[in-house]
């Protein structure tokens, strides 16, 4: 567990999954999806991020690839069920970008969603994905 208390924002034009600490946002016909500063905060810095090929179907809750950390490897578990058509490649040549940017450029895959309205329908917003935060980390500050 991190040390210090996580410091960070929480953007409103996506959903959370609570229990993998994910976020994804629909864009038209492709949802994007990525680790959030918590979920990060939590595991540490990301030295190396590996994406599973592109065609890959993914399940809701199942690995899209794996993180690594000084702290362990881990399996990146998506948010929703999804067929991986672009990996980002920027971000496993330098993982610094998903520590630096996890909202932006450290973006994880994007596709096409396989069930997206019951996927959704599972998922947080921003301020239910707040008060999770909180309830784990009551001193957390959340920028607006």
């Amino acid at each position: 567990m991190a040390t210090d208390p996580f410091h960070g924002r929480v953007p409103a034009d996506r959903l959370y999954d609570t229990r993998h600490d994910m976020w994804v946002r629909r864009e038209g016909e492709e949802v994007v999806i990525g680790a959030t500063g918590f979920g990060l905060h939590l595991a540490g810095e990301v030295i190396a991020f590996t994406a599973k090929p592109k065609g890959a179907e993914v399940a809701a809750g199942r690995g899209l690839g794996t993180v690594e950390s000084a702290k362990t490897v881990l399996a990146v578990h998506s948010p929703v069920a999804f067929r991986l058509d672009t990996p980002n490649e920027e971000a496993e040549e330098r993982p610094a970008l998903i520590n630096r940017d996890p909202y932006g450029a450290g973006w994880m895959a994007r596709g096409a969603p396989l069930d997206w309205d019951a996927d959704a329908a599972r998922l947080v917003d921003a301020a239910a994905y707040i008060a999770h935060i909180r309830a784990i980390e009551p001193t957390a500050e959340i920028e607006p």
